[in-house]
């Protein structure tokens, strides 16, 4: 039952005060719910509402005004790899409230940018989250209420899907994809690319500029010896961005010689690789991306 204050995780602002009798997650969601199970698609989903009321969220400890009844309802089945993100987007300086499955509160404000909020749960549990948008100086505005395991609201264009400040590894790679197998010969596989891009991997908390879509895909079936060694050769300073088969992201800078970047996966998971080629000062150079169990460039 939700009737427990805890202190909670996440990437925002966390609210432990006592729970105010004004917001009540008992009653009906104002713009409707939504069970979702991790792995959904359409990823984000989302919600189109208004934001604010009449109740003052710094009776939680958080901030903004939200209105008595949630603005939205979300079922959730956690999994074991994706986070749960909740975000806003909108116009107006815009606040998250949330009261989650264990009957904790969180909140956030502007961890978004742009005046938005957005609270990131790592291990989110599964169960009823119970969420207000608040408007944090008051009134009512437009905004969309963004439901994913992959991106802020705010990284995302009108239609819901990735804009082009986001590396998109469900695009097509530019450069080709390969099938290996542990074992594979010869070692190293290379693939001649160029770095850079539009795209600050920054997003991903990498280094560098890369391009939208991936560079190059791999599909690797791993075994029990080897590592998985990913690297790059150019005169230019080049950055690796990789995400791999359970979703995580990976990346490096200068591990490897002269300014070139190598990730050394000890124990590498069988799957698809999306790999990135970065370049550190936003240039577009000519480079080698190795994929090797045995060396890195």
């Amino acid at each position: 039952m939700k009737t427990t204050i805890a202190l909670i995780a996440s990437t925002a602002l966390i609210c432990s005060a006592g729970v105010a009798s004004a917001q009540d997650f008992t009653l009906q969601p104002g713009y409707g719910s939504v069970s979702l199970e991790n792995g959904f698609t359409p990823d984000p989903y989302e919600v189109d509402l208004i934001s604010g009321g009449s109740v003052d969220a710094s009776t939680i400890g958080c901030a903004g005004m939200i209105a008595n009844a949630p603005d939205f309802r979300v079922d959730y089945l956690a999994g074991d790899f994706f986070p749960l993100i909740l975000s806003v987007e909108s116009n107006s300086d815009t606040t998250l409230v949330v009261n989650m499955p264990d009957g904790s509160w969180a909140c956030d404000d502007d961890s978004a940018g742009n005046l938005n909020p957005m609270l990131e749960f790592n291990q989110p549990m599964s169960g009823q989250y119970d969420i207000w948008v608040g408007a944090f100086g008051g009134g009512n505005e437009e905004a969309t209420l963004y439901i994913s395991e992959i991106m802020a609201g705010s990284s995302y264009d009108d239609g819901g899907s990735m804009s082009g400040g986001m590396p998109d590894f469900s695009l097509a790679p530019t450069y080709g994809s390969v099938d290996l197998q542990s074992g594979f010969d010869p070692d190293p596989y290379n693939v001649q690319v160029t770095s850079g891009g539009t795209v600050d991997a920054e997003v991903v908390g990498c280094a560098g500029m890369i391009a939208t879509a991936p560079d190059f895909r791999l599909n690797y079936a791993a075994g029990d010896i080897f590592p998985l060694i990913i690297s790059t050769m150019s005169s230019d300073d080049t950055t690796l961005v990789i995400n791999q088969p359970d979703g995580s992201w990976i990346c490096d800078d200068d591990s490897g010689e002269n300014f070139n970047a190598s990730v050394n996966i000890a124990s590498p998971m069988s799957g698809q690789y999306d790999i990135w080629v970065g370049s550190f000062f936003g240039d577009n150079q000519p480079a080698t991306l190795a994929i090797s169990e045995l060396y890195s460039n």
